[in-house]
């Protein structure tokens, strides 16, 4: 799925838009015991109430695509009888009136999620009737061109509210606050099937994390299947690996400031791409040879890839890619630059000692205090 596919699903919860036929809920305890649970239809929450929920189903599907929110396909094995694709396939068809597999999901969750206090799973069914699109891009509601019919699975963290004074109007005075078990946004979740193309893909799911360095492996190998991506931060791990493996000895500054620099550019040539730009082994080595990486480290970079990250691997280019700064770091000193002013750092050797360089202007700050650098060389 793309943004665009995401935020039209995300329209859909709203009181005008909704499209959501059934709603089943389980609250559990911190020692996985079900303490509540609910199988009704949505349509019939009062206004309120539902609108809570729409918020939880939307920061469902809101979060960086590589990050928070993670397309996965399944195996072909998991979608023969017995598979977790054919299971949720028959639960999704099943409109969830089918109690037995409501309560069979229910336990793969309390098995499988790794969370030592309360917690509620939210378990919805909708049908969207896709409305066709005129060549200018613009809805055409009444020629529907497909019908989009889904399951949304959300898993939100429930808390005690803290401890407090409250001002109580029929006894005229302040009071200690009664504490409340709140359900939290959602910290899990995943909708099946995709929506890609605007139409429902079985073949993929769309997995939401809120923590991008926890996905919780045990749980998507239960719910999904699905191969278990590298986080994001694993992914940035995995880069520089490939890169020093590769280079060697020519991993120095110029060539990190260079792959630095053409990274940017590739990331800024691909934003009006649907998709996000995502690097394989071959992108790797155009990255390296457009930075001036030597033949005999282009001829090792796909292999050094395929060991590294795993041969059919991608590495999300915004996950990889520092396009907030651009730091060098010694072990007694950290620098930090503007990523597009990387340019201002060199290397030289300086009376016998090697040396980082930065090009200044006349304003310079030391702790907030301005300096006069020209006074400075007249000393």
């Amino acid at each position: 799925m793309i943004n665009k596919e995401i935020l039209e699903i995300k329209k859909q919860f709203t009181p005008e838009n909704c499209t959501i036929t059934r709603m089943c809920g389980c609250y559990v305890d911190a020692e996985k015991v079900r303490k509540y649970e609910v199988n009704r239809s949505f349509l019939s929450l009062p206004e309120e109430e539902a609108f809570k929920y729409f918020e939880i189903f939307k920061q469902t599907l809101t979060g960086t695509l590589g990050k928070k929110l993670i397309n996965m396909e399944f195996p072909l094995a998991q979608e023969e009888p017995g598979g977790t694709q054919e299971f949720l396939f028959r639960l999704r068809n099943s409109k969830l009136e089918d109690e037995s597999l409501v309560d069979e999901f229910f336990n793969k969750i309390i098995g499988h999620y790794e969370y030592g206090e309360n917690y509620y799973i939210i378990l919805i069914h909708a049908v969207y009737d896709v409305p066709g699109r005129a060549e200018d891009g613009l809805e055409m509601f009444d020629a529907s061109e497909n019908i989009y019919e889904y399951i949304l699975c959300s898993i939100c963290p429930v808390k005690l509210s803290k401890a407090g004074l409250s001002y109580d109007a029929d006894q005229n005075s302040i009071v200690g606050r009664s504490r409340d078990w709140v359900v939290d946004p959602p910290a899990k979740g995943f909708l099946f099937p995709a929506f890609n193309d605007r139409t429902g893909d079985i073949h993929q799911a769309l997995y939401f994390s809120k923590k991008p360095e926890e996905l919780q492996p045990k749980l998507i190998e239960e719910l999904l299947g699905s191969e278990i991506p590298l986080s994001a931060e694993n992914q940035k791990v995995t880069f520089n690996e490939i890169l020093s493996e590769t280079l060697g000895e020519e991993c120095d500054f110029t060539m990190v400031r260079c792959i630095h620099d053409n990274l940017q550019e590739m990331i800024e040539e691909s934003k009006e791409e649907p998709e996000p730009l995502e690097l394989d082994k071959f992108d790797m080595r155009r990255l390296l040879e457009r930075s001036g990486a030597s033949e005999d480290k282009l001829e090792k970079v796909e292999t050094t890839f395929e060991q590294t990250a795993g041969e059919r691997r991608k590495l999300m280019a915004s996950n990889i890619a520092e396009t907030k700064k651009f730091s060098i770091e010694t072990p007694d000193v950290v620098i930090k630059v503007s990523p597009d002013r990387a340019d201002l750092v060199e290397t030289k050797v300086i009376d016998g000692r090697r040396c980082i360089v930065i090009g200044i202007n006349d304003h310079v700050e030391v702790n907030g205090v301005d300096i006069d650098i020209k006074e400075e060389e007249e000393v």
